[in-house]
């Protein structure tokens, strides 16, 4: 296994075989540590597993999102709620003991 610093990150070059041996130990060393592995073949780079970037989605986000939308006609939304409400009908009787 060798070391080599980029600019920010962490690269650990690996060979596959030692790779594909340890491939849950190099999943929780990237989700953890957040080191880029660069898996090597015949020494030479196939294959890199890194971190992925998380993405925050906030509420002022979803409700710039949202209100671009286009609005949906009334008709179809009337038909929906009426829908809705059919369908959300209890299963069991309100009172089991009644016939």
């Amino acid at each position: 296994m060798r070391m080599h610093r980029k600019t920010r990150k962490l690269e650990i070059r690996v060979p596959a075989t030692e790779a594909a041996k340890t491939f849950g130990h190099l999943v929780d060393r990237v989700r953890e540590g957040h080191a880029t592995y660069i898996i090597e073949r015949g020494g030479k780079p196939v294959a890199q597993i890194t971190p992925l970037e998380r993405r925050s989605f906030t509420f002022g986000a979803l409700k710039a999102l949202v209100t671009g939308l286009p609005r949906a006609e009334r008709d179809y939304l009337t038909t929906l709620e009426r829908l809705t409400t059919a369908r959300n009908k209890p299963k069991v009787r309100s009172n089991p003991w009644a016939r």
